[in-house]
């Protein structure tokens, strides 16, 4: 999402910094305005591990005095609010660049709540001069667990570009994962424990037990291969596709009929605005800010956590019906584009950067064509 903002607001004429350990996987051929600085890294004989946060602090200081930043853009308490200050007490402290730090998820529902890193994570938010948070849930979060003020956090969504994410985008690869014509179910994941894979697979065969349909994951992680066991216990090994990490998912989601995601915590669901994007109806937890992206019973159904029956049923339902699949394919895209479109929310982001940076008289606001 970060490498999606900077891309984005490049197209209107500001100039980009990205700094990190490594180019993202989203950043590539040239880019007119966008630049990438990698992260030095040394290894010391004197430690264990290296000194990566201050690594990182170091390039983000370089950068800024080399390229004359007005604004830093960390996505990230952990560690990158605390590099970005540090960075700029190397420049002169209030003088230099303004401070946003956007507040992802596990940097405040898991990491960020351990003992060894509270804290410096609190530490890191309120010295930021800016705050913003992808949902409402999860600046609650952070307001009840970090004593941050609520008004002080912004929430700006995460975004879709709609011509990217589309139903009709082609080439579509519906005759290769459904060659007989089976309704095709997909999950996009990590695979990670809280991503509750086992209870992919067991929602879909719920709904394979009704209708011929096909499994496709998307990813890779450390629950794949309970995935994979609960598939050959229960019978559907002919009927799971696992595709591995795939970087153009439009493509797999624009033939995609049904999605879901029965996730344990979700600070957004960003999965599933892809797919709802691309018409595809979601069926997920009722958890986190995922209530905030899919409206139950509109663009998709959202049941208890845990509940794979409920999902199962909800599922084959909404798949069965023709009229009511389609009505609902048309809703999900229309509330992807019209609230979470990239035009809409990156204005939000310019808007909000504008006012974080009026508020220091020696900073002069962003404005069009300005350097950001």
């Amino acid at each position: 999402m970060a490498t999606e903002l900077g891309l984005e607001l490049a197209k209107r004429g500001h100039e980009i910094h990205f700094i990190s350990y490594e180019q993202p996987f989203r950043l590539v051929g040239f880019q007119e305005r966008v630049f990438f600085h990698e992260v030095e890294m040394d290894q010391y004989p004197l430690f264990e591990h290296p000194p990566y946060s201050l690594a990182l602090a170091v390039a983000i200081h370089q950068v800024a005095e080399t390229r004359g930043l007005d604004l830093i853009h960390v996505h990230y308490a952990i560690p990158h609010a605390a590099s970005a200050w540090i960075a700029r007490q190397m420049l002169n402290g209030s003088a230099g660049p303004a401070i946003v730090t956007t507040l992802h998820g596990t940097d405040i529902t898991l990491v960020g709540q351990h003992p060894s890193f509270q804290s410096i994570t609190r530490f890191s938010i309120l010295k930021s001069d800016g705050l913003t948070a992808v949902s409402q849930y999860l600046r609650d979060e952070t307001e009840e667990n970090f004593g941050v003020p609520a008004e002080r956090i912004e929430v700006i969504p995460n975004f879709i570009d709609p011509q990217r994410y589309r139903r009709d985008l082609e080439p579509c690869h519906r005759a290769t994962l459904a060659p007989n014509g089976e309704k095709i179910v997909m999950h996009i994941s990590n695979f990670r424990a809280v991503k509750r894979v086992e209870d992919v697979v067991r929602v879909f065969a719920g709904i394979a037990r009704r209708m011929p349909a096909r499994l496709v994951m998307v990813g890779d992680g450390p629950e794949r291969p309970r995935a994979q066991a609960a598939a050959t216990d229960l019978g559907i090994d002919d009927a799971v596709v696992f595709l591995g990490k795939h970087t153009a998912v439009e493509e797999l989601l624009a033939c995609a009929d049904l999605f879901l995601l029965p996730s344990e915590s979700e600070s957004f669901g960003l999965a599933a605005l892809e797919a709802m994007s691309c018409g595809v109806p979601v069926v997920a937890s009722r958890v986190g800010g995922i209530p905030e992206v899919v409206e139950d019973g509109v663009t998709g159904h959202l049941l208890p956590l845990g509940d794979v029956e409920a999902m199962a049923d909800a599922g084959a339902t909404t798949l069965e019906n023709d009229e009511a699949w389609g009505a609902m394919s048309a809703a999900a895209r229309r509330r992807a584009v019209d609230h979470f479109s990239a035009d809409r929310v990156v204005q939000d982001y310019e808007a909000y950067y504008r006012r974080i940076m009026s508020r220091n008289p020696d900073r002069i606001p962003v404005g069009e064509g300005e350097v950001e």
